[in-house]
């Protein structure tokens, strides 16, 4: 899957987390865990690459709720994400 498909992916997951109400700093992992094997199913991906799609939607859900004051890069490392 190219760069762009997994874009998409991602920010379908993020709008499944988001009607589902979970926090982009969601800490519970046995809510996060329930969308690994849907991710796995939906999209034909190994348990590793949907864990990692996941935890990408949970972070792409912080980063579109900053304030845009900050520039997302400078901001992702501020919670780990190790964007550099």
């Amino acid at each position: 899957m190219d760069e762009d498909q997994r874009n998409e992916k991602i920010e379908e997951i993020a709008n499944t987390m988001l009607h589902d109400n979970i926090s982009p700093d969601e800490q519970d992992k046995t809510r996060i865990q329930k969308y690994i094997p849907q991710v796995m199913s939906n999209y034909s991906v190994d348990e590793a690459e949907a864990m990692l799609m996941v935890y990408e939607a949970l972070l792409y859900r912080k980063l579109k709720s900053s304030d845009g004051t900050h520039d997302p890069l400078e901001k992702g490392n501020s919670f780990g994400a190790g964007f550099s």
